[in-house]
């Protein structure tokens, strides 16, 4: 267990802001799947809410295993669903960021900041 923690388990989050806008990116499809090898498993796909984030965590607990994670955010779907005019093809559609959780007793948080020509991530809290 990892020092000054519960022992409930650890929790993967994430949340998405437009910077575009200045807004939450409400209804954004989000796909997590763990990778294994040269392939990947779909463990779960959500929409973020009003708030540009999920309901709950995306794992937690016994869910939560070390590995290596791929979150997939259809970022060109929720831009052209807001008006936004892409060219054909967008610049950027579809975002995965790869990422790995090496103590699955620790809260892993990664956002994204989007806009139609680039995006940020980072490990937050």
């Amino acid at each position: 267990m990892t020092k000054g923690h519960s022992g409930t388990g650890g929790r993967l989050t994430t949340h998405v802001l437009d910077t575009a806008t200045g807004n939450p990116a409400a209804k954004l499809r989000i796909d997590l799947f763990r990778l294994n090898g040269d392939g990947r498993e779909l463990l779960t796909t959500i929409a973020t809410n009003d708030d540009g984030r999920s309901d709950g965590p995306l794992l937690a607990g016994a869910a939560l295993e070390p590995g290596r994670y791929e979150l997939l955010f259809h970022a060109g779907d929720y831009l052209r669903a807001t008006g936004v005019k892409l060219p054909d093809p967008a610049f950027l559609d579809e975002i995965p960021i790869r990422f790995g959780i090496a103590d699955a007793n620790r809260h892993y948080h990664v956002p994204l900041l989007i806009s139609p020509y680039s995006y940020a991530t980072y490990r937050g809290s």
